[in-house]
C-alpha cells in the first residue's frame, strides 16, 4: 500500500514470485468511471473508491481461497479503506506501507509513464493518506528507497511461519 508511485506493483509482483502466490493489481479493478476521472486529473472521492475496494477484496479473497494466500496492490490511503480490505478478507491482512517522501515520490513518478495516473493527482494522494500505524495497525512500513529485492527480504524475513520452510533459511 502506499500513494501513486511507490512501488505497489513493482513490490507485490515481487512478493507474488517470492511467495509463489498470486498477485493482484489494484489498478486493474477500477470502474471505467474512476479511471477516466483521474486520466482527467480529478482526484477519486470515498464514494469513488468503495465499488473499487469491494471489487479488489473480493478477487483477493478468491484468489486466497486457491493458494492459501494472495498478493494485492491497492493504495488502501485510509484507515478505513484497510480496515474494510481486512473486514472482506475474514483474516489479518498484513499491509506493506511503501513509505516515500513526497520529493522522492515525485521524482518516480515523474521519470514513470502510468495509463491514468498525472503527477497532478500526486497531491490529492498525499492530502488523502491516513499514515498507517504500526502500533494499531497489522502493517510493516519500509522505504521506497529500499531496493525491491530488499523490500521482499525484509517482508518475508518477517513472517515467523515462512522460517519454516527451507527455502526461507
Amino acid at each position: 500500500m502506499g500513494v501513486s508511485s511507490s512501488g505497489k506493483s513493482t513490490v507485490g509482483a515481487a512478493l507474488g514470485r517470492a511467495l509463489h502466490a498470486p498477485f493482484l493489481d489494484g489498478d486493474k479493478y477500477h470502474p471505467e468511471a474512476n479511471v477516466e476521472k483521474m486520466r482527467n486529473g480529478i482526484p477519486l472521492t470515498d464514494e469513488d473508491r468503495w465499488p473499487w475496494l469491494e471489487a479488489l477484496s473480493g478477487a483477493l479473497v478468491e484468489a486466497a481461497g486457491k493458494k492459501n494466500v494472495a498478493i494485492g496492490a491497492c493504495s488502501a490511503l485510509k484507515k478505513a479503506y484497510r480496515d474494510f480490505i481486512t473486514e472482506k478478507a475474514g483474516e489479518p491482512v498484513l499491509f506493506v506501507y511503501l513509505d516515500g517522501s513526497r520529493e522522492v515520490i515525485a521524482e518516480r513518478m515523474a521519470r514513470r509513464s502510468h495509463e491514468y495516473m498525472p503527477t497532478s493527482l500526486l497531491d490529492s494522494q498525499f492530502a488523502t493518506l491516513e499514515v498507517p500505524d504500526p502500533a494499531t495497525e497489522n502493517v510493516m512500513p519500509v522505504p521506497v528507497t529500499d531496493s525491491v529485492d530488499k523490500i521482499v527480504r525484509t517482508v518475508t524475513g518477517a513472517l515467523d511461519h515462512l522460517k519454516t520452510f527451507k527455502r526461507w533459511q
